[in-house]
This record gives C-alpha cells, sequence and structure tokens, in this order.
C-alpha cells in the first residue's frame, strides 16, 4: 500500500509547482540505468533506429512500457505515492518518454491546462547542476490565472526584450540531481535547462487525476497528441503484459479510449516525417 505525501509536501507542492525526492531510488538506479540502455539499444537509438549521435535529441515514445522492470515502477510504492498524493488513487498513466537531450532546452510548459492537473515524474540517469543541464524551474509559475504566472507565461519566451536579460539568465531555482533523485512537477510550470552535454539521459512517467464525463474531450486531445509519434497505442506491449490488478486500474481508463489512435498515426505516416528526434 503507497503512503501519502506528508501535507508539508502536499502543500509546498500546490504553491511551487514542483518537488524534488533526493535518494528515492537510489538502490534501484543501477538496474534502471541498464535497462534504459537496453531499450535504446533495442530501438537503435531512436524511433528511425539510428544511434544517437550527441547532435540532436534522441527520443522514444512510449518508453518505459518497452521494458517489463521500467515499466513496474509503476508498481513502486514510492511512485505511486507520488502518484496517488497528487492525482487520486484512480490516477491515469498517461505515457513516458525517454531521451537524450542535447544542450541547453529553453523555457516551456509541457501543458498549458489550468483546470485539469497532469504530472511529470522525471528521472535524470547523470549528476547534473546548474550549469550542466540541470532542470531549472520558476517556482508558482504552474498557476495560471494568478498575475505573476500569466505574466511570466506572455513574456518569457521573449526575455532579452521585456526583462533584458537571456533565457539562461532568467530568475530561477536550480534542482541538481544525483542518479537515484526523482522530480515531480506540474505540466504547467516554467522549466528549462541550460549548459548541458550532449549525452544527458532522462525519462519521464506521466500522470493525470482520473478524467471524467466533462473532460473526455480533453483526453482525445491527450490520446490525438501520440499520432506525432506514429504509435497505434499508448501503452507498449510489456507495460500492459505485465500489469497486476493494481496497476491496471490506472492503464483501463485510457487503453479503453485509445482505440480511433492507430487511424491518426497510418495519417500521420503518410503525411508526417518520421519522428526520431526534437
Amino acid at each position: 500500500m503507497a503512503t501519502r505525501l506528508s501535507e508539508q509536501q502536499m502543500a509546498f507542492y500546490a504553491a511551487f509547482g514542483f518537488l524534488h525526492f533526493p535518494g528515492l531510488l537510489r538502490e534501484r538506479i543501477g538496474a534502471i540505468t541498464e535497462e534504459f540502455e537496453a531499450v535504446f539499444v533495442h530501438r537503435g537509438g531512436g524511433h528511425n533506429g539510428q544511434p544517437h549521435d550527441g547532435k540532436a535529441r534522441s527520443c522514444i515514445v512510449p518508453f518505459i512500457d518497452q521494458s517489463e522492470y521500467l515499466s513496474s515502477l509503476l508498481d513502486d510504492p514510492r511512485i505511486l505515492s507520488i502518484a496517488t498524493s497528487l492525482c487520486g488513487d484512480d490516477f491515469a498513466y498517461t505515457g513516458s518518454d525517454g531521451n537524450y537531450y542535447v544542450g541547453d532546452t529553453g523555457w516551456h510548459s509541457d501543458t498549458i491546462s489550468p483546470q485539469h492537473p497532469y504530472v511529470k515524474i522525471a528521472l535524470y540517469l547523470d549528476p547534473l547542476t546548474r550549469d550542466t543541464g540541470a532542470l531549472r524551474v520558476i517556482p508558482g509559475s504552474h498557476l495560471f490565472g494568478d498575475r505573476f504566472a500569466d505574466q511570466v507565461h506572455r513574456q518569457i519566451g521573449r526575455s532579452e526584450q521585456f526583462w533584458g536579460c537571456a533565457g539562461s539568465d532568467v530568475p530561477a531555482l536550480a534542482l541538481e540531481t544525483q542518479p537515484g533523485d526523482v522530480v515531480a512537477f506540474n505540466q504547467n510550470l516554467k522549466h528549462a535547462s541550460f549548459g548541458g552535454g550532449q549525452w544527458r539521459r532522462m525519462f519521464t512517467i506521466n500522470i493525470t487525476s482520473r478524467f471524467t464525463a466533462d473532460r473526455m474531450e480533453d483526453m482525445r486531445t491527450y490520446i490525438s497528441s501520440f499520432a506525432r509519434f506514429w504509435v497505434d497505442r499508448v501503452y507498449g506491449d510489456a507495460m500492459i503484459r505485465t500489469a497486476g490488478p493494481e496497476r491496471t486500474r490506472h492503464l483501463e481508463q485510457i487503453m479503453a479510449n485509445d482505440g480511433f489512435l492507430a487511424e491518426l498515426s497510418r495519417k500521420a505516416r503518410e503525411t508526417m516525417p518520421e519522428p526520431s528526434r526534437g
């Protein structure tokens, strides 16, 4: 049975939009890293089978779903503690991506969804500092409708024009991490990284609250976004095949509603370049 985050952790997350858990999966990080590498080898380095060359981001979607061991992270009580606390006991798993990052990643939000919470649980497999690619966040920038958050959203893409500073100089908190640390953040939160090398390894476990009847169109829109990765289902075979009753609870809603994705992906294969990187 997963425990709950503390009241203080929940209040911190609500106010600032993120949580950092140093060493949370330290004893598993060796096996996690081996499986990360094995998935990239098995997939040839990315969607188009080319090894990562350090020139551009390489990305695999879905990611943890490719490995029975990595899929089991969704059963780990520590991950479940984060997920159930932030998105409810019946949260929905919304997929995963595995990455080799290259260079800087500019300021952005992963979603703009003030009414429905999306959470990213991220694992960084290399030691990262402020100046070597650590995740930087702007605390409180997830609170759309707040004057500060809305101003940041409008202006951060042109920080030199509005604030007289480059993106790398925008005031922010750098979440310096060691392998085994876990970071969870609201996907509305503005985040970036600067100064990173060409081989930064990172993968995510993405979750949301179960979609209610009035949010079904939001779910369809989210599922549709996977078509650009040329996948026919949101989840990979290993994730589904090895799921017990508890994990299935977090897969069932999207599995029951992603039947239309295959046709969207077929059309994407006809009209879009193969989604290997970027």
